[in-house]
């Protein structure tokens, strides 16, 4: 049984976590993971998967929230983060799978919403679907397609509050700093009011990188690529979409912190959201009013180191989570040791 870092006697930051100490301690929201690993012969292997984070337990285009993205470097094949950007909401769950699978992931993401959604395409607009992707190709085989349409589909409907890590999901085929990586959350309490929770899928770092932040790794040369990682960032705090730019932009220093460094092939795409205050698809009102946190005050402050505690954390989870995985052409990316976090 693989251990959360916690667990291994690393406190990270100053700030309290939840209950649960995941992105899923904001109420109302869900995760829910699609994992496929197969041996298919020659040396092909399937190892990859779906992950999806629901913003609440509503219908997300009936219900929309603010929301904001930031692009560290943009390597990357995210779909829907260029309508979050003019529009500053989302409306849809935000997904979590391979390179290759995107165009498949989004494919089923929109069959889910627009049967739940009849309106869509006739009666109303157009869905604006998020789908965020890393390169899991070192371990597993992508031209075999393996997602398919219907494994978006079941990754939201298994969405509950029980978020898991490691290998699972989206994450089943991702390697971090030459170690096997994946899905990782954590979360902090603002104020004993607000909590702000993190999900981050990993497949980003050079071992050296690592041996840079303050965990001391040995050093091991590996072909692995240097890039990508996605972060979600949810929170219940009254937060506008270009406050919610900011608290995103902080997920890069949590980042930093581990060691990354943002290389040039790199996809290091952050998304916030506040399902504090959630626009109704419907309303006929030409006002709207909203109440937002005032951001020269500590409450402000706090939203922004919460955002930094828990994506370091979230990051070291999804590795301390992980386990050894044999990928195609016989690769074996191994676990985290923990003897790396025996000195902290």
């Amino acid at each position: 049984m693989r251990k959360r870092v916690r667990e291994l006697g690393v406190i990270i930051g100053d700030l309290p976590t939840g209950e649960h100490n995941a992105i899923t301690d904001v109420p109302s929201v869900l995760v829910g993971h699609v994992t496929l690993s197969e041996d298919l012969g020659n040396e092909d292997v399937i190892r990859t998967g779906v992950t999806a984070i629901l913003p609440h337990q509503q219908n997300p285009y009936h219900h929309k929230v603010p929301a904001a993205t930031h692009v560290m470097n943009g390597y990357g094949k995210a779909t829907g983060f260029v309508q979050i950007d003019e529009l500053g909401e989302i409306e849809s769950p935000i997904m979590l799978t391979g390179t290759f699978t995107t165009g498949s992931v989004l494919q089923g993401t929109m069959e889910y919403m627009m049967g739940c959604t009849p309106e869509i395409g006739d009666t109303t607009g157009s869905i604006n679907t998020v789908v965020g992707e890393c390169n899991d190709s070192y371990l597993h085989t992508a031209r075999t397609f393996a997602v398919k349409p219907t494994h978006a589909i079941q990754a939201i409907e298994r969405a509950t509050s029980n978020c898991e890590e490691g290998s699972v999901g989206g994450g089943t085929g991702m390697t971090c700093y030459q170690y096997k990586g994946g899905i990782g959350t954590s979360s902090r309490i603002v104020q004993e009011k607000w909590t702000v929770g993190v999900l981050v899928n990993t497949n980003f770092g050079l071992r050296g990188e690592f041996e840079s932040g303050h965990y001391k790794a040995p050093s091991k040369d590996h072909d692995t690529p240097a890039g990508s990682i996605m972060v979600v960032i949810a929170t219940d705090a009254p937060v506008s979409d270009r406050q919610l730019k900011r608290i995103a932009k902080r997920a890069s220093v949590g980042i930093n912190r581990t060691g990354g460094r943002v290389h040039h092939a790199s996809g290091d795409i952050i998304i916030a959201f506040s399902n504090a205050n959630a626009r109704t698809h419907f309303s006929e009102e030409e006002v709207v009013h909203s109440t937002y946190i005032k951001e020269d005050t500590k409450a402000f402050h706090y939203l922004l180191q919460a955002t930094i505690e828990a994506t370091e954390e979230a990051i070291l989870n999804s590795l301390t989570m992980a386990e050894t995985t044999t990928g195609r052409n016989g690769r074996i990316i191994e676990s985290i040791s923990y003897d790396v976090f025996e000195s902290l």
